[in-house]
């Protein structure tokens, strides 16, 4: 599960940008508000919970999960939030997240490491020059890889690596640094928001809910390549905007500024030292593919292949030194600090409504009052209910264990069928991702872009009301065709 990490504050020579480039204060603030709403909340909304049980959602493996069991809500004795419990909230949440904040550091150090090389400059460089007036191609084919990767095997946290490797190529070809993050993280977005065949969210639903798994392909295959569709047509229109005039993008400041982007006019030389570095770098990619497919991998053994990556390259070239390696990965993580830190602030909402015992009291309100609403009104309530369950629960297969076991019930007593259910769940999980700033994932793509989130919310609100649109569109459909 992931739910938060901003941008990096940098103060570049030549001047102070770091305002500009990071709103971490900002983000601060907002969290620790929210934070404070919901303790002050929890002596206002009834506590309440829900029994958990456990269901095998693996037979091959045996694998079990906490779910929430949808009949045997009750209210408790009131736990309203205390002052200390609202002022270690964060440290709390720091603690729960602490694979995720090492995971970020880890990878932003590596990175860091790989890019001190100027291999990926140099290579990148050649591509673009080749390419020349059709540098547009990189835009559909790029964000087309990603989408798969995040239908197929919820890539995710998986996009951090690429992001400024791809903003820097972006830049170099005419465009700005959303361009570079977009193709990235809007391709595995729309990916994972239509997937039809993600482990993390669609089958978790599936198996909760009781359906077939993977059924219902046809449909969502139908549902993935439209979101995908839409999201390349606006990113390619934006892009196009940009590349005729630079200025009005917001980021347009920001990235004459950067010390990272590419000069096509002073490449550096592509050695064969610098080209082994590169065949190093995607074999690793495609290694972290099939791992993930294949063996399940997560972020202790991502971080860990991309540690090995780093030493790997350090040694191939001749430039770093074993101190040298160690400042480069040192500075990396702590560039990278101030972003991976906010996930623990972003944790404390759930701690605190956890303390509170108002998570669950929520949830059966929202169930009742959806209970009380025609079948079609039902689907789409589900649907945003799902969609605002996001903002604070972002983990997909959290959410999932959370939400289905109270909305696969309730689906059949107001009409809706099940599988409806689940493609309301997956739209609503889904598609808020690249723009909520509780998503971890998220939050750490646009530290290691330097794109303040400000900025990238301005660009993206009406990509995100579209796509909530269309999802609105399909949640109507399988209701009307009474998808199974």
């Amino acid at each position: 599960p992931f739910f938060f990490s901003p941008r990096r504050r940098h103060t570049r020579s030549g001047g102070d940008w770091s305002s500009d480039v990071c709103s971490s204060d900002l983000v601060y603030i907002l969290l620790l508000a929210i934070i404070l709403v919901f303790s002050i909340l929890s002596y206002i909304i009834p506590a309440g919970q829900y029994e958990m049980m456990t269901i095998v959602d693996n037979p091959e493996t045996g694998h079990e999960r906490e779910v929430v069991n949808p009949d045997s809500f009750q209210y408790v004795e009131s736990t309203p939030v205390s002052l200390l419990q609202f002022l270690t909230a964060v440290p709390r949440g720091l603690q729960e997240t602490a694979q995720i904040i090492f995971f970020i550091f880890i990878v932003g150090g590596s990175m860091t490491v790989l890019q001190e090389t100027k291999s990926i400059e140099a290579g990148m460089g050649r591509l673009i020059r080749a390419l020349k007036g059709k540098t547009w191609v990189v835009i559909p084919v790029v964000m087309i890889f990603f989408s798969l990767c995040g239908s197929v095997f919820g890539m995710a946290e998986e996009t951090i690596p690429f992001i400024p490797i791809f903003v820097s190529l972006m830049i170099a070809a005419g465009y700005d640094s959303i361009t570079g993050a977009g193709i990235v993280l809007c391709g595995a977005g729309a990916g994972f928001a239509g997937a039809f065949i993600n482990p993390f969210t669609i089958q978790v639903a599936q198996g909760i809910a009781q359906v077939e798994l993977l059924s219902g392909m046809t449909f969502r295959i139908v549902m993935y390549a439209c979101l995908l569709l839409l999201t390349i047509l606006f990113m390619l229109r934006y892009a196009a905007k940009v590349k005729k005039n630079p200025t009005l993008s917001t980021m347009h400041e920001i990235d004459q500024k950067r010390e990272d982007s590419i000069d096509l006019d002073s490449l550096p030389e592509f050695t064969g030292r610098r080209k082994a570095i590169l065949v190093i770098f995607v074999i690793a990619i495609i290694f972290l593919v099939y791992a993930v497919i294949t063996w399940g991998w997560y972020m202790d053994e991502i971080a860990a292949l991309f540690l090995a990556m780093s030493m790997i390259v350090a040694v191939i070239d001749d430039k770093l030194s074993f101190n040298s390696y160690a400042e480069t990965l040192g500075r990396g993580m702590s560039e990278i600090a101030t972003g991976a830190l906010v996930v623990g602030f972003a944790r404390g909402i759930l701690v605190v409504m956890t303390d509170g015992n108002i998570l669950h009291t929520i949830l059966n309100a929202c169930a009742g009052f959806l209970g009380k609403l025609p079948a079609m009104v039902s689907a789409i309530g589900m649907y945003i209910f799902q969609c605002l369950l996001n903002f604070i629960v972002p983990s997909g297969s959290g959410q999932a264990a959370v939400s289905m076991p109270i909305m696969a019930p309730l689906s059949d007593l107001v009409g809706v069928t099940r599988q409806t259910a689940c493609i309301a769940f997956q739209l609503g999980d889904g598609i808020s991702n690249i723009f909520t700033p509780t998503s971890g994932y998220f939050m750490a793509g646009l530290a290691l872009a330097k794109i303040p989130w400000s900025k990238w919310a301005k660009w993206i609100l009406p990509l995100i009301g579209l796509q909530y649109l269309l999802g609105g569109i399909f949640v109507v459909i399988a209701q009307v065709i009474g998808l199974q």
